[in-house]
């Protein structure tokens, strides 16, 4: 069996971004030109991918592997090119839309940081009204569709979940130790990441995103099977070197707001254009590879 990683590859080897452009469709009333500018886009093609699902697996009571599942993507994505800026979010803060983000990093060449799911709902619809174009946070299955070969899997060596549950804990310790280690602590310049095979920058960078994914805490049977799914969306998916899952109204995750796993550096976001009535985004999910334990 592949790994996630390079099943990823794989999949996403032949695809390609349609254009970078700032047009979009207009969902406003009226011909008045948007106030504010539109954010550059990247248009992905429509494809399929493989990579690890999102949330806490269980069988017989006990965590295992989340599975690896197919994921279809049968309608363009219209993904911005980068993370909402210090500048772009100031904007919003200016006209009185949007609360101020705390102390910190403050060039307006960087992303913003130190904001929770609730303040970007609030700059979303800020700037959905200003342009006259739907936006809203992307999904954490179309943010690995969008980041292609820089999503990382982060699921542990299968034989761990059936080995000496002291050895699990420090490979997990272990992991986290190195994830420390290697995120960045402040922000950079957007564009210090580069771009992945999609036109897009600084995926997976130092700056985590938030996803619009609510936590999920699943139970299979032994074929596999869902057998019970609970949803908390008080707690959302957030993505970048690796998966995590924080409160919806945590700014800074080093703070103790992480839900689950090692604490992102910072958390900022980057929206996607809404097509949803236009005609719409479709994920069908199919089961790859179930967990064993």
């Amino acid at each position: 069996m592949l790994s996630a990683f390079k099943l990823m590859a794989l999949a996403t080897a032949g695809l390609a971004p349609i254009a970078i452009s700032a047009l979009a469709p207009r969902y406003g009333t009226g011909s008045a030109a948007p106030s504010v500018q539109l954010p550059e886009l990247v248009e992905l093609r429509t494809g399929a991918i493989h990579f690890r699902a999102n949330g806490e697996f269980l069988r017989d009571g006990k965590p295992i592997t989340a599975p690896i599942v197919a994921v279809t993507v049968d309608r363009p994505l219209a993904v911005m090119k980068n993370q909402v800026s210090v500048a772009d979010y100031q904007l919003c803060v200016k006209a009185g839309a949007c609360p101020a983000t705390g102390p910190g990093e403050t060039a307006s060449d960087r992303p913003v940081v130190g904001v929770s799911w609730r303040d970007t709902q609030t700059y979303v619809s800020w700037l959905s009204r200003e342009t006259g174009t739907r936006f809203r946070l992307p999904t954490d299955e179309e943010w690995a569709y969008a980041a292609a070969s820089r999503f990382h899997d982060d699921a542990l060596p299968e034989e761990l979940y059936r080995s000496d549950p002291g050895q699990r804990a420090l490979a997990i310790y272990d992991r986290d130790a190195s994830r420390v280690m290697a995120a960045d602590k402040a922000p950079q310049p957007i564009g210090s990441f580069g771009a992945n095979e999609n036109g897009l920058l600084d995926l997976a960078g130092n700056v985590w995103e938030w996803t619009d994914t609510c936590f999920q805490r699943i139970t299979l049977d032994t074929a596999g099977a869902r057998t019970a799914a609970v949803a908390n969306c008080g707690v959302r998916v957030v993505e970048g070197l690796h998966r995590a899952y924080m409160a919806d109204f945590v700014r800074d995750a080093r703070a103790g707001g992480c839900a689950s796993g090692t604490p992102p550096s910072n958390l900022g976001f980057r929206l996607v254009r809404d097509d949803v009535s236009w005609p719409g985004l479709r994920f069908v999910l199919r089961l790859v590879q179930p967990g064993s334990s």
